[in-house]
């Protein structure tokens, strides 16, 4: 899976993530199906303006998850499968790029569910924490990840879980 999968953390004072260079690495001539996942920080959360987040995140322990998640993905869709992610880490402002995930697979359905499998595994489990900064000068550590109900635009409704959705997250 080395040639199939590329995993990075970026400091965000020394390079961005940036979308295209994944697009590219999951670009293959025998793939029809590409699917790229692209997280911003946002303006709003839980009615508070944010103005940044800061994210610290253990490396070395982030990218052996990250291959983990990816060899799960693997196993459930197939070893013709290419495979990105990559996380930023430090303080980033509202629009700034937090994370990246794409895939490449021959047809798309498997690219789209690959790539949602993956970024929704990486969102539950890999050693990343989030602190939210408000425009009032205050900051909070994040509770928890979208799929916990209290940021689904239906909480009557989640999502419905994957082969890869965990019991517990460590990030939102």
């Amino acid at each position: 899976m080395e040639n199939s999968l590329h995993c990075a953390v970026l400091n965000v004072s020394e390079a961005a993530l940036d979308p295209a260079a994944a697009l590219d690495f999951v670009s293959d001539g025998r793939f029809g199906g590409l699917n790229m996942f692209v997280g911003k920080v946002r303006s709003q959360n839980h009615g508070r303006e944010v103005v940044g987040i800061s994210y610290d995140i253990y490396q070395a322990l982030a990218l052996n998850v990250f291959r983990q998640l990816a060899a799960e993905v693997q196993t459930e869709f197939g070893p013709q499968l290419k495979l990105y992610v990559a996380h930023a880490c430090g303080r980033l402002k509202v629009g700034d790029i937090a994370v990246v995930v794409a895939a490449g697979t021959p047809h798309r359905d498997e690219a789209f569910r690959a790539c949602r499998a993956l970024i929704e595994a990486v969102k539950h489990r890999a050693p990343i924490w989030k602190q939210e900064h408000f425009i009032d000068g205050d900051s909070a550590w994040s509770e928890g990840c979208s799929l916990c109900g209290h940021e689904h635009d239906d909480p009557a409704k989640p999502p419905a879980p994957t082969a890869l959705s965990p019991n517990r997250h460590v990030h939102g």
